[in-house]
């Protein structure tokens, strides 16, 4: 066969390449054959392609993009590798078949189009393969059925540990946020537990039976960030996937998409996001078409927003467009009332995970803890209560080993001690003083003051018979608290 330059558009030079009667061969023996220029336009097929396709006439299918006809050709792929594809499965609606596709290059060994042939599902030597291949993909679409399903969130507000102040006004907010099918800026440092807020959100909001997508726009480059969001067909860039790929949008349509650390976003993806929230439409790396989405963005930052837009970091009208609904996320140390709770339910986690008997915080542990500004919020406490729980030899959680990790850069300023004196001691003063207060607000029950502390009755009359703790001279002073 001679090979001819191919000029589209028209189907006459393409056609010429090929020999009439082997046309007619390919009409006569196989299912279907096709035939598209350097653009991937169709400019040949044989009528019976044509009609398993749906078309009435096979000229309706001429200088037609060939995915027009065939949503997930991989002719396109070809015509851009230059490199055949000899055998291949496709599934078009319930029949299966196996295909070949070859590139068509001219006299310079120019790509100029491709050829590809539809054999019949009853071809007998490869029915084995087909068939496998059937039971693979039933497979592999029951999975991706179950990864789908399993993009639900993993959190509700009853995950939320606190009962302060600060804790409660966040909840409040974040409730109001589920009813409101609006965007929403958490704001607040790392690990304060944005993303689980985020969760929650979603659980409780009338999309909860749709997907939940997370993207930390931080931990991807900058270079892969478009493919992230909006997703990209096949061939679109170096290293793309074979068959393309969704985005994070399309992935969350219908549903929530969570976008962490949104300040760190560059100039130019911001004026693409913008207009995503302005339009609901995405257009996929690689492709000229828009598709609708239906998305509700909560979009998270540890950063000033504000600050960034003074500086020219970050677009004013993103911002606007985000700062719908904002919720501030309090810091740990502006929590210092649920600390006791979050300790207990952390170190409840780490026993799960580790199967370690759960360690249980004395109060000079809790105290210690209380007084630190945890720069880390909780990421940082449950950090250091790992360690803890791995340095401990009993059920007790010492406040001498948690001492010995924490940062001596952020070392604890202790309440101010009589005289000072060593570490024990210093750690002793400051757990007789925790006791006596916490016995002082029970008015003296020592019940109630033992669940305050987090620790048996028992154990509270053994430390206030310590001698280490309470001298015989302070005995006076407890005497009229303790009932």
């Amino acid at each position: 066969m001679e090979e001819t330059e191919l000029n589209p558009p028209g189907p006459a030079p393409l056609c010429q390449s090929l020999q009439h009667g082997l046309l007619e061969l390919f009409e006569q023996q196989f299912v279907g054959a096709l035939l598209v220029d350097r653009e991937a336009r169709v400019q040949w097929i044989t009528a019976r392609y044509a009609a398993l396709l749906g078309l009435d006439d096979p000229a309706g299918a001429l200088n037609r993009p060939v995915e027009d006809i065939l949503p997930h050709s991989r002719m396109r792929e070809v015509v851009q590798s230059g490199e055949p594809i000899v055998l291949d499965f496709m599934n078009y609606k319930q029949h299966h078949f196996v295909v070949s596709r070859f590139p068509l290059q001219d006299g310079d060994g120019q790509v100029v189009g491709a050829f590809g042939i539809l054999l019949s599902e009853r071809w007998q030597p490869l029915k084995p393969l087909v068939d496998k291949l059937s039971q693979l993909q039933e497979t592999l679409d029951r999975v991706r059925r179950d990864n789908a399903g399993s993009r639900r969130a993993r959190y509700g507000f009853d995950d939320i540990i606190g009962a302060g102040a600060a804790c409660r006004d966040m909840q409040r907010l974040g409730q109001r946020a589920a009813a409101l099918d609006t965007t929403v800026l958490l704001l607040g440092e790392t690990g304060t537990g944005k993303e689980l807020l985020a969760n929650a959100i979603h659980a409780a909001s009338p999309r909860r039976q749709k997907p939940f997508v997370g993207l930390n726009v931080a931990a991807v480059p900058e270079t892969l960030l478009e493919a992230e969001f909006f997703g990209a067909v096949a061939g679109a860039y170096t290293g793309a996937e074979r068959k393309g790929r969704d985005g994070k949008f399309k992935l969350a349509d219908g549903g929530t998409l969570f976008l962490d650390e949104i300040g760190d976003m560059s100039l130019p993806m911001q004026a693409k996001l913008l207009r995503v929230l302005q339009e609901q439409e995405i257009e996929p790396l690689g492709s000229n078409r828009l598709l609708h989405i239906d998305v509700r963005v909560i979009a998270a930052t540890s950063r000033d927003l504000r600050a960034l837009v003074d500086a020219g970091l970050f677009r004013a009208d993103l911002f606007y467009r985000l700062n719908v609904l904002p919720i501030r996320l309090p810091p740990l140390r502006e929590r210092s009332e649920d600390l006791p709770a979050l300790v207990d339910s952390l170190l409840a986690q780490i026993a799960d995970r580790t199967g370690l008997p759960q360690r249980k915080p004395g109060a000079a542990a809790l105290a210690l803890l209380a007084a630190y500004p945890w720069p880390g919020n909780i990421r940082e406490l449950r950090n250091v209560l790992e360690q803890a729980v791995m340095l401990s030899d009993g059920v007790a959680l010492d406040a001498p080993v948690l001492q010995r990790i924490l940062p001596v850069a952020a070392a604890v300023d202790p309440p101010p001690l009589a005289g000072g004196g060593t570490l024990a001691q210093q750690l002793a003063e400051t757990e007789r003083r925790v006791i006596s207060e916490t016995l002082a607000l029970a008015g003296g029950n020592k019940t109630e003051a033992a669940r305050a502390l987090g620790i048996s009755r028992a154990t509270l009359y053994e430390k206030l018979a310590d001698p280490r703790l309470f001298p015989a001279q302070t005995g006076p002073s407890l005497a009229g608290l303790v009932r």
